[in-house]
């Protein structure tokens, strides 16, 4: 008996959930078809309209919140700048405590120029220890073999490219009166055609312009030797400088001669349009600019001509305007005779 009840039982709720089951499908099913069934094309035109609004203000919230995101990160950035500046006093008094450094140490500094690609860091130990305690000598100006290889690199392994005839070097003494000593040494012929070039690295190192001779469209490939070889007839140099490019060691066509005296300057501007290694050389005093030469001469005779020639023209062409010119006036010379006259008109008002 009690597994009849619980069989009857069991038949019931499954009965009841069947119902239920298809009680809640069809629903949906039939809001469904209503739905489709609603739907007009003016409906959906409506709908499309209304989701491009709405993607449409969606677009300009995202446009006004990036806006203020863009604000938001300048008034950042200022606040920023701002307190940047303030902390600045601090960063301001590093620097120049950097830069009276430097100063101190190019003092200190001696440039050598001019250097055979050969020498080496003993061969200036041994020409300058003399002088004083040295604290470091490093090379510049190098050109490498290879791209690949770094100045640096270059310098150690001694891998320098075959057409760089020359280096520079910096030799730093450990007391700034060493280093003013040292400069005893410029001009000295280090090498067989290698008379070097000692300066102090210090840029307030004054440099004379009433002593000095401006160089302008020298030979790429010049060195040094050869022009002072054609200035050492105006009188002594004291240094040659001639400005190149860092990469490729090469000249720029322009230079500087420093000689002893004042009076060599005069003699070395005779030395304008002199040729130098297959070059007519440009010499003129420093500070002074260069002007292209004239042609003044030419261009004078040429208006000239021009302007005989436009004379002439002009003669002939007057001749020939007055000739034109001629033959109205004498036709409007009768009517002005006959208005002159008043024969006619007068018997007329008689």
């Amino acid at each position: 008996k009690e597994n009849k009840k619980r069989k009857r039982t069991e038949e019931a709720e499954k009965v009841s959930e069947d119902q239920s089951s298809s009680a809640l499908q069809e629903p949906p099913i039939k809001a469904k078809k209503a739905r489709k069934k609603e739907l007009s094309k003016a409906e959906k035109n409506l709908a499309n309209r209304e989701s491009a609004l709405e993607r449409a203000d969606e677009e300009e919230e995202q446009k006004l919140f990036q806006n203020k995101a863009k604000q938001k990160k300048g008034a950042s950035q200022a606040i920023t700048k701002s307190v940047a500046n303030s902390d600045t006093g601090t960063t301001v008094k590093q620097q120049k405590k950097k830069k009276v450094a430097d100063e101190t140490v190019n003092r200190r500094t001696v440039f050598v120029g001019n250097l055979p690609v050969s020498c080496t860091v003993q061969v200036l130990k041994s020409l300058f220890k003399e002088y004083g305690q040295i604290k470091s000598i490093r090379f510049r100006s190098l050109v490498p073999a290879e791209d690949t290889l770094s100045k640096k690199l270059a310098a150690i392994k001694h891998k320098v490219h075959p057409n760089a005839k020359f280096v520079n070097a910096y030799v730093v003494f450990k007391e700034e009166c060493d280093a003013i000593k040292a400069l005893n040494e410029n001009g000295t012929e280090i090498a067989s055609g290698f008379h070097i070039r000692v300066d102090i690295a210090s840029k307030n190192s004054s440099h004379d312009n009433k002593r000095s001779v401006f160089l302008g469209n020298l030979s790429y490939d010049i060195s040094d030797d050869s022009v002072r070889e054609h200035f050492s007839v105006c009188g002594g140099v004291v240094a040659v400088r001639i400005v190149r490019d860092r990469k490729t060691g090469l000249g720029k066509g322009f230079g500087y001669v420093l000689f002893e005296n004042t009076d060599a300057v005069q003699l070395a501007l005779k030395l304008n349009d002199s040729v130098l290694m297959g070059r007519k050389i440009r010499v003129k005093r420093c500070g002074e600019k260069w002007k292209a030469p004239q042609k003044s001469p030419v261009q004078s005779h040429a208006p000239k001509d021009r302007a005989d020639n436009t004379s002439k023209t002009k003669r002939c062409s007057n001749d020939s305007f007055v000739g034109e010119k001629a033959i109205p006036l004498k036709k409007s010379t009768k009517p002005k005779r006959l208005k002159t006259i008043p024969g006619n008109k007068a018997g007329k008002n008689k």
